[in-house]
């Protein structure tokens, strides 16, 4: 009977589990009250799918649901949560946004080499390994996935050839490091106002962009009809569907310019079709904020297009299997580490430059969680920034491989001291 395989219930299991999570926190009892003024339910809600897994009353081995998610749900998310945008008061948040962006590329980028040797003084034996069971090859697939994502985590596996039967520790110490990142950064969503007093950071740009979706919300806003919705849907899946359509195109156009022998092999991510599905569904949603669709914001295309990223968020959760944990901890070490110190550098230079704690999450995310997680963390402060997390990690897939591949040249001399 149990784990559950079926995907079909597996799917109506992780629903109810947010339908369960939403129940709870709009709960007036006092244990829930208390309960939710600690633990994020945008938390929760990755957690629940998590144990379900770990406890193995599913199994996700042969799952396709995160695939669904990925490539049809956040698609058709990014579309219905961009309806309202404004381009021109994104423009105006400054350059904090790609600073904190490339504070967090940096702080991977020799983060990986510095955790490296320290672990190496700590634990000689977690960085044993020569030709390709050496440890800096594989660390460098936490690189390309860290700064970009899977396409870039892929190439690195390509180029550097670590040894595939023991990918899997490192795809755990991917896995875990960066949802316990994630779920700091959570932590600190609940208490943003109190981050940006310490930071003394000026908010009131985006707080200005919020108040002006809003407005134009009310403004637009109506009670809507089965017509509306549909509407929107067949709106937002023709987008999905035209993503799908042209990026397998474009995918092909890359490996025309790029191949092994062009000078452009660095962006090698470039020919990912995820990528570029993001990027035209992004592009997309844009497109219809300068059009007469804009006004579907008043019913409901953000809240769709969150029910929409929810389902993704209990997705990715159950990847999260945790069940072997300890089997590897000075890879382990390597990780916490190593995201320590790309999570410091994001403090001090968001202390020194006054940066919103908005842009810190978002930048860091749009690196470590990439296209997945940095217009969910985004979309937590307001429906309307989803965009920037989005766009920024569009971004992280650009730069990804060649920092990735910067990032491993710089562990492997590190792994020769």
């Amino acid at each position: 009977m149990f784990p559950i395989v079926n995907d079909t219930v597996i799917f109506g299991i992780i629903t109810f589990c947010l339908a369960f999570v939403f129940l709870t926190a709009q709960s007036q009892h006092p244990f829930w009250k208390k309960f939710y003024g600690v633990v994020p339910t945008l938390l929760l809600c990755y957690l629940l799918p998590a144990l379900l897994v770990n406890l193995k009353i599913i199994a996700i081995d042969e799952s396709k649901l995160y695939f669904v998610s990925s490539r049809y749900l956040l698609p058709a998310a990014l579309i219905l949560m961009t309806l309202s945008i404004d381009l021109n008061k994104i423009a105006r948040l400054g350059p904090k946004a790609l600073l904190m962006f490339f504070t967090g590329t940096f702080g991977i980028i020799i983060g990986g080499p510095i955790a490296l040797m320290i672990v190496s003084v700590i634990l000689p034996s977690a960085v044993d390994g020569v030709g390709f069971d050496a440890i800096w090859r594989g660390l460098a697939t936490i690189a390309g996935s860290w700064i970009g994502g899977g396409a870039n985590q892929a190439t690195m596996l390509e180029v550097f050839q670590y040894t595939p039967s023991k990918y899997g520790s490192m795809v755990l110490v991917d896995i875990l490091m960066a949802n316990i990142w994630l779920a700091v950064l959570l932590f600190g969503v609940g208490k943003a106002e109190r981050i940006d007093r310490w930071l003394k950071a000026d908010t009131s740009q985006i707080q200005a962009l919020i108040e002006k979706v809003s407005q134009f919300s009310e403004k637009v806003n109506r009670t809507p009809q089965t017509s509306d919705w549909v509407i929107l849907t067949g709106i937002a899946f023709l987008g999905v569907g035209t993503a799908h359509f042209f990026a397998p195109l474009i995918v092909d156009l890359m490996a025309l310019m790029i191949n092994e022998d062009s000078s452009l092999g660095i962006f090698e991510s470039l020919k990912s079709n995820f990528l570029w599905m993001v990027v035209i569904a992004t592009v997309f949603g844009i497109a219809l904020s300068f059009s007469r669709f804009k006004s579907y914001e008043g019913v409901g295309a953000s809240k769709i297009g969150g029910v929409f990223i929810y389902i993704l968020v209990a997705t990715i959760g159950m990847q999260m299997d945790l069940s072997k944990i300890l089997e590897n901890p000075g890879l382990l070490l390597i990780g916490f580490v190593w995201i320590c110190i790309h999570a410091a550098l994001l403090i001090l230079v968001a202390k020194l430059t006054k940066s919103p704690f908005f842009f810190l999450a978002v930048g860091s995310q749009a690196n470590v969680g990439g296209a997945a997680s940095a217009p969910v963390i985004a979309a937590e402060f307001h429906p309307s920034l989803s965009s920037v997390g989005i766009l920024l990690a569009v971004f992280g897939y650009v730069v990804g491989t060649a920092g990735a591949y910067f990032c491993a040249i710089l562990m492997e001399i590190a792994s020769t001291i």
